[in-house]
């Protein structure tokens, strides 16, 4: 490999690194987004009497999440991490 294709290929990676740096953020930003709507969700479940979990709505957003993944992410790569997002969700304190 010659040290012109090398430095090539540093700075593809740096370029790519960046933009995961900023896909990080963007994630970052939704996930404290979307705890902020399961904490509202939280305090009206009270008054409709419901409890704070729903097995019947996780299926629901595994469901919904196959139903808009267009890869490369397999389906049960994306319930490995939305069980991680869920778990952290209830036990959040608002």
């Amino acid at each position: 490999m010659t040290d012109q294709v090398s430095a090539e290929a540093a700075a593809k990676i740096a370029a790519h690194r960046a933009r995961i740096d900023a896909i990080d953020c963007e994630l970052v930003q939704l996930l404290n987004e979307r705890a902020a709507e399961s904490l509202a969700i939280r305090a009206l479940k009270p008054q409709v009497h419901w409890g704070l979990y729903d097995p019947k709505r996780e299926e629901e957003i595994f469901a919904n999440l196959a139903s808009c993944n267009k890869g490369p992410l397999y389906a049960e790569n994306l319930r490995e991490i939305y069980e991680a997002i869920l778990h952290v969700m209830k036990e959040m304190r608002g």
